[in-house]
């Protein structure tokens, strides 16, 4: 059995072990408005939901290379507000093109022509073609690392769901084959979720 002691390895290195071991991820494509009215679209993949008791989530984004917070940890430290857009199959691509390094004053909408559309409750615009949107307010921000790749967490209360009817069954709950979402392994791959299993619940 190989070890690795994380204070024996870059942290980049460490970090293309962490993402091939932790797999598959759900995909947060987060969306923002700066104070300036600037809409951002960003996704990442360290990402869950922490309770329903109260509805939380959060998700975690890393620094940019030269140590500073990029543009959606900076809107939500200045607006406490997101949404948390579901990455299906269909959506992958465009996704994909927002993960590009943009200036600030640019929107990854616009970048990747992606059709948006109003909030009820956060001041915020959502991915109008994600069959489920998640309004959020920020309940913390949790920095855990400096500098370059340093990490954040970023704890969100749920406010309301946007969920496509198209993708659910008759009791109104999603179903995963009409959701079709997709996880992130490890390096420049992704999955897809089509394949499942049960297993009955041990008494």
């Amino acid at each position: 059995m190989n070890q690795l002691d994380v204070n024996k390895l870059r942290a980049s290195e460490f970090y293309q072990h962490m993402v091939r071991v932790i797999v598959p991820r759900p995909i947060a494509w987060v969306s923002t408005r700066s104070s300036a009215g600037v809409d951002n679209l960003a996704p990442f993949s360290y990402f869950t939901g922490v309770g329903s008791r109260p509805p939380t989530l959060l998700f975690c984004p890393a620094n940019r290379r030269d140590g500073s917070p990029k543009d959606t940890l900076s809107n939500i430290d200045e607006t406490g507000e997101f949404v948390v857009n579901v990455v299906t199959d269909e959506l992958a691509a465009s996704m994909n093109t927002t993960a590009a390094e943009i200036e600030a004053d640019e929107s990854e909408f616009e970048l990747a022509g992606i059709e948006m559309a109003e909030c009820e409750l956060v001041n915020v615009s959502r991915v109008q073609r994600a069959p489920v949107q998640i309004e959020c307010r920020l309940r913390d921000w949790i920095r855990v690392g400096e500098g370059p790749g340093g990490a954040n967490i970023v704890l969100g209360d749920v406010l309301l769901l946007h969920i496509d009817p198209t993708v659910t069954n008759p009791e109104g709950f999603v179903e995963p084959e009409l959701l079709d979402a997709v996880g992130r392994m490890g390096g420049l791959s992704y999955c897809r979720t089509r394949e499942r299993f049960d297993l009955p619940r041990p008494n």
